[in-house]
């Protein structure tokens, strides 16, 4: 079953908070990669949020940090919650079952996804501007974002980076719902969570202590380092 090849430490099963923030869950993290070191595997990090997990891990571990820009396609009444997601290459996902679910319209969900077209292009340019994704197909790629709650993002992204050229791609999360875990596994080579919760309620924040929006000048200050 997809759910048993998930990597998980038992001991934080269903616990919540068990990190003191971002960096802590990095260090976490990066004790169960331990197998990369020193490796020439790339650490790509989902902004905004997973930019100071994968920092902590690339620093410990000794290993390239880059980012995979994703971001969720947004329901109309929160900047929590979405209903898809739109990849670094242009590409979009849409979840029809939470579109239907929410009783969104065609003119909802273009204005939705056109928003976070708009959100991931200057993204991109700002952190990337034309310089392109590193080659791919001949080394391990783990995809850190901070947590998994319906795993829209992480779905488009490993999507994206498989039409990329890579073929070796693990997901490391400090924090994820265990169905939306289950439901990614058979999409990546392998996946590292340190805290599975399968709890009704469900929310990545539940996870830290200390909780805060990564604003662009922390993830500038991160990469730069």
């Amino acid at each position: 079953m997809a759910a048993e090849r998930v990597q998980e430490l038992e001991a934080l099963r269903d616990r919540a908070p068990v990190f003191r923030d971002r960096a802590h869950a990095g260090e976490v993290l990066a004790g169960m990669l331990e197998g990369y070191r020193g490796s020439n595997a790339l650490v790509l990090a989902v902004p905004a949020g997973g930019v100071p997990v994968a920092a902590r891990i690339a620093t410990r571990l000794g290993l390239e940090l880059d980012v995979a820009v994703v971001s969720k396609i947004l329901l109309p009444w929160t900047t929590e919650a979405g209903f898809g997601a739109v990849a670094f290459d242009g590409s979009v996902w849409i979840d029809e079952a939470r579109v239907a679910d929410f009783g969104l319209g065609k003119e909802d969900v273009r204005r939705q996804t056109d928003e976070a077209l708009a959100k991931v292009k200057g993204r991109v340019a700002r952190l990337r501007g034309k310089r392109p994704l590193p080659a791919l197909d001949a080394r391990p790629v783990i995809v850190v974002d901070d947590g998994v709650a319906a795993g829209s993002t992480l779905r488009t992204a490993l999507a994206a980076l498989r039409r990329a050229g890579a073929r070796d791609i693990a997901i490391a999360v400090p924090t994820g719902h265990a169905d939306a875990l289950a439901a990614l596994a058979p999409l990546a080579d392998a996946v590292y969570c340190a805290n599975v919760r399968g709890t009704r309620r469900y929310a990545v924040a539940d996870a830290y202590e200390a909780w805060h929006d990564v604003g662009d000048d922390e993830v500038d200050a991160l990469l730069a380092r």
